[in-house]
């Protein structure tokens, strides 16, 4: 499993490191448990006592459903989202939510390929009811809605 060094500065150190040793216990305290990682360091970039972070892949879903965070309501436990129809009507539906992943939410069950999900104006819409959907730009960042939008 590659693993990467990720600086202090932000950049990423450009040897990928190895799993050395992992600690028996989890700390009860901060709930962390403590690996040893190796990396080579021919330049020299990565000094005594110097601070990183490591990042590596945990776990992959190949072909897995993202909407976006603010897509998916939350209550009591039960998660649900707004679907928009052919007919351009919305109907809520109960999902099944996976890990997050940056501004997106994996969708472990309840959406299907294709499935158009209101992103804009969730507190808005009503089951039922008609919207004129638009599309969200490909790229566009997930983050920072747009006002007045039901996507």
């Amino acid at each position: 499993m590659p693993i990467e060094l990720i600086l202090a500065d932000g950049t990423v150190h450009p040897h990928t490191g190895s799993l050395d040793a992992i600690e028996r216990n989890i700390d009860p305290t901060t709930g962390t448990l403590a690996l040893q990682i190796k990396f080579a360091n021919p330049e020299q970039l990565v000094r005594p006592g110097q601070y990183g972070r490591v990042r590596f892949e945990v776990d992959v879903k190949k072909g897995a459903l993202l909407v976006p965070q603010r897509a998916v309501q939350e209550l009591q436990n039960l998660y649900s989202v707004a679907v928009v129809g052919s007919d351009n009507k919305v109907a809520f539906r109960n999902v099944k939510v996976g890990p997050r992943v940056d501004s997106l939410w994996v969708i472990a069950e309840g959406l299907k390929p294709g499935d158009r999900v209101v992103a804009e104006g969730v507190q808005k819409v009503r089951e039922g009811a008609i919207v004129a959907p638009k599309p969200m730009p490909a790229g566009a960042p997930v983050s920072e809605p747009k006002a007045g939008e039901v996507k």
